[in-house]
């Protein structure tokens, strides 16, 4: 057997980051096997406009933004939430300020200065990255790594795996981890994800172009945040929010002036028109956005004589979600029952998994983070404790 360390975390990325923190603070020897040639590439290019750490909110509500099926993530937030979360950046040189709608960002507003800190600091507490090493699964009671020089067999006595999920294959996030696992995996699905929607040629000048002053509503989810129309039909954190009631077959609908209401919208469009056409009329009447006029005669010509009801609920036709490797996040992975609750996997002893390739998902807007962060930390001081039996 070759020379092994003591603890093997399997992945850069913020849970695997973490769970070695835990482990070399504990003063075990660790080493992190990175697939990629850099560390957490998924997370740095989620900071290039702006990292989102975390939610300043009450815990509980902060809670409820996982939802029922992640109720077992509840004590493991519980004990690294969003007061934790930002103490912990802080640490690391980085000031924080929250946005109006308690979303954390470092001052920097991107992730590398964060990173560079952290990767010094475990740098400083011996913790080894090897890059290019990939996991391959088991032989027997070796780890199977994969790496530029051939495979090589290890035997840590405590492995974390933070393989990540199912989007972004290109920054490491490709779910082939699952392989060696198949039969204790929930099949991958995008989450906070766009939708495709094949647009008429009329809205080829609008692509590209956000809208915003609108809700979204599917199912018991409801959004004010803006989209943007793409190439490929609608994006953005407004659709990402109700995305997961769509994904279970929820129909959209847009409130394009969510402001008013329907009494307002027909007294606003009583007044005579003349020889001006619908369009010219909505739009001086309301003022709006090219991109709300546009939106309305795709999705609802011929226009009625009491469009109003319209403007309030346009149903929005699409073709389903955009491909899992575009979506923010996914839902599915190693699911609850192949775990105990210090995040060991029950068929095999020793081993503990973390972060995004566990079987939950969180809404946009600092959740994802958080969790990734706390699984991490909650897998490395349950294979700490492991070492220290």
């Amino acid at each position: 057997m070759e020379n092994s360390p003591t603890a093997l975390v399997i992945g850069a990325g913020p849970a695997g980051l973490m769970a070695a923190e835990a482990l070399a603070a504990a003063g075990n020897a660790v080493t992190i096997a990175e697939a990629k040639p850099s560390p957490a590439r998924k997370f740095l290019m989620a900071g290039k406009s702006g990292l989102n750490l975390t939610k300043a909110e009450n815990i509980d509500v902060f809670l409820a933004a996982y939802g029922a099926d992640a109720e077992w993530l509840h004590p493991v937030l519980r004990g690294f939430g969003p007061d934790e979360v930002q103490a912990w950046a802080q640490g690391l040189g980085q000031p924080l300020f929250t946005g109006s709608t308690g979303r954390v960002f470092p001052q920097a507003m991107k992730a590398s200065p964060l990173m560079r800190a952290w990767l010094a600091r475990l740098d400083g507490m011996g913790v080894r990255i090897e890059r290019r090493w990939r996991w391959q699964g088991w032989e027997g009671d070796s780890v199977l790594i994969g790496t530029p020089e051939g495979v090589r067999h290890l035997a840590p006595r405590a492995t974390v795996l933070a393989c990540g999920g199912a989007s972004w294959a290109r920054l490491g996030s490709d779910g082939a981890w699952a392989a060696p696992l198949l039969d204790q995996v929930t099949p991958f699905q995008p989450a906070n994800m766009g939708f495709a929607i094949n647009w008429s040629p009329h809205m080829q000048r609008h692509l590209g172009a956000p809208v915003k002053g609108i809700a979204l509503n599917a199912g018991t989810q409801t959004s004010r945040g803006e989209i943007v129309l793409s190439r490929d039909g609608i994006e953005g954190g407004g659709i990402y929010e109700v995305s997961r009631a769509m994904r279970g077959g929820a129909r959209l609908t847009l409130d394009l002036m969510p402001d008013l209401s329907v009494e307002e919208l027909r007294k606003r469009l009583s007044r005579p028109r003349g020889k001006e056409s619908m369009a010219n009329h909505l739009r001086k009447a309301l003022k709006w956005t090219p991109e709300k006029q546009a939106l309305l005669m795709e999705f609802a010509r011929p226009l009625p004589g009491d469009v109003a009801p319209l403007i309030k609920v346009l149903p929005i036709t699409h073709q389903g979600p955009l491909p899992i490797d575009q979506a923010i996040s996914t839902a599915g992975g190693l699911r609850l029952d192949a775990l105990d609750d210090a995040l060991m996997l029950k068929s095999r002893p020793g081993t503990f998994a973390a972060g995004e390739m566990l079987d939950w998902e969180a809404p946009t807007g600092g959740y994802l983070i958080s969790a990734c962060l706390a699984t991490g930390l909650h897998a490395g001081r349950s294979a700490a404790a492991w070492l220290a039996r």
